[in-house]
């Protein structure tokens, strides 16, 4: 694998990678000579390997089957075109891309060059979600008629002087960020194609959304409000989802899960301490994923 992007979010994820007995990263890239200098203050083992100022100039010089993209947002389309059009598999951080245009191009050329693009949306891996999926795909709320998702984050303080809250290199703000996962995750537990959407955003004194409302209508016509709040307070974040169904409904309160089925008490649930056939979900793919395998 080689590595586009050496910042924060990327060292975490090259310490975790160099562990692993069936991959061997073989190349860095960063523009930024401190990026790289923390980065190896963390995983001192790194500083071995070549590492290039341009993805470019790493992908026409060294040998490799896949990528992992980790910048700013911005940057993702060309990055994962490029690496697509050296025959290599890519896994991307969120968001995929910026613009419909550019998710169309390149799950398009995925498929041309038969190669997996993925889009790191760890959830699809995680116990709570995968129960909460699997319980509502068996059909144990019945039919989705409502959703209420919220997040709350210190996304505006924190990122301030940085390139999250600059459009240009992040496309936009809390909902583009962190949001996604939020959006990205609740989508995949009820499997539903929305209809209609509406929503409203506070910029502050921003270039980018920090307070998003979000109304959203099915196609079945289960309605949803997604609020999306930058403006939390810190540290860490917050987030409660509750899907109410045609016979039951499911909370889940900062990843606390509790169920209601059939007009029975709440049962409070631990996905983590289940056996893997209750959270195993039904979906061919753990992650978002486009291409061919």
């Amino acid at each position: 694998m080689g590595l586009i992007g050496c910042g924060g979010n990327m060292s975490g994820h090259i310490g975790r990678l160099m562990k692993m007995r069936d991959v061997e990263v073989v190349a860095l890239t960063d523009p930024s000579e401190a990026s790289f200098a923390r980065l190896f203050e963390r995983v001192p083992q790194a500083e071995a390997l070549p590492r290039f100022a341009d993805h470019r100039e790493m992908l026409n010089n060294v040998e490799m089957d896949a990528t992992e993209i980790s910048t700013p947002h911005t940057l993702h389309f060309e990055q994962i075109m490029d690496s697509l059009d050296k025959g290599l598999h890519v896994l991307t951080e969120k968001p995929m891309v910026c613009s419909v245009d550019h998710a169309f191009q390149v799950m398009d050329k995925a498929v041309e060059v038969d190669r997996v693009l993925m889009v790191s949306y760890q959830r699809h891996l995680a116990p709570t979600f995968r129960f909460m999926r699997n319980q509502i795909q068996a059909g144990e709320i019945g039919e989705v008629q409502f959703i209420q998702a919220m997040q709350d984050q210190h996304w505006y303080e924190n990122q301030q002087g940085k390139w999250r809250q600059v459009h240009a290199l992040s496309g936009g703000g809390q909902l583009n960020d962190s949001g996604s996962h939020l959006l990205d995750v609740v989508l995949w537990m009820v499997d539903l194609a929305p209809a209609r959407v509406s929503a409203f955003m506070d910029y502050l004194d921003t270039e980018v959304d920090i307070n998003s409302a979000l109304s959203i209508v099915f196609e079945n016509g289960a309605l949803a409000n997604f609020s999306v709040v930058g403006t939390g307070p810190g540290p860490g974040m917050w987030e409660d989802i509750t899907i109410w169904g045609t016979k039951g409904a499911i909370y889940s309160r900062n990843g606390r899960v509790t169920c209601k089925y059939g007009g029975n008490a709440p049962v409070e649930v631990d996905a983590n301490s289940l056996p893997s056939r209750f959270v195993e979900s039904r979906s061919k793919f753990c992650g978002c994923y486009f291409g061919a395998r």
